[in-house]
């Protein structure tokens, strides 16, 4: 598969090195921007402040889904007239839309290979993005778990306060797994 990432750090640059592991082609995006013509998905993992100026710099983005990884910290809001960063997304793309990869810690995206159990990544977003978001989420060693509609993109933004919470109140940066009785 084709992928492009937008923004070159740990959130972006983890998964990325991940899938290209996986046999993917990984396009990396910086400040400059460039064209997301070609690609099949699009990670969009800035700043959650920036996603408007980063947006602002790509081209191709007509269509495509675009998983977005970004947070909104410390009373940061969205782009005016949206509820959440994804939603803002979605008006620019057109396309399908999802809030992904945004509630692990990308420190330790480089272990998740060794963990005992497949840790969980939660997802909320359209229908059309389920498919690429459990493949993507797969190849990046996570079991992709849907917290709802594209809707639930602002109660997913939210959850980076109480992860960050949990892990300096002495647990430190952690996985999570979710999972069925069945799957038990």
């Amino acid at each position: 598969m084709n992928i492009t990432v937008i923004g070159r750090g740990n959130i972006g640059g983890g998964p990325a090195d991940l899938w290209e592991r996986a046999g993917h082609q990984v396009t990396r995006l910086g400040r400059g921007g460039g064209d997301v013509g070609a690609s099949e998905a699009v990670l969009l993992a800035v700043p959650g402040t920036a996603v408007e100026v980063a947006l602002s710099s790509v081209v191709g983005l007509e269509g495509k889904t675009v998983l977005d990884a970004t947070n909104l910290y410390g009373g940061a809001r969205p782009p005016a007239g949206f509820s959440s960063n994804a939603e803002y997304v979605k008006s620019v793309t057109g396309g399908p839309t999802a809030k992904a990869f945004n509630t692990n810690f990308a420190s330790l995206l480089g272990q998740i290979a060794d963990a005992r159990v497949q840790p969980s990544t939660l997802w909320s977003g359209d229908d059309e993005a389920q498919r690429l978001v459990r493949q993507l989420s797969l190849d990046a060693g996570y079991d992709a778990v849907r917290l709802g509609d594209l809707s639930m993109a602002i109660t997913q933004e939210g959850l980076a306060g109480p992860i960050f919470a949990i892990a300096q109140s002495g647990l430190g940066r952690f996985v999570y797994r979710m999972a069925s009785p069945e799957q038990l």
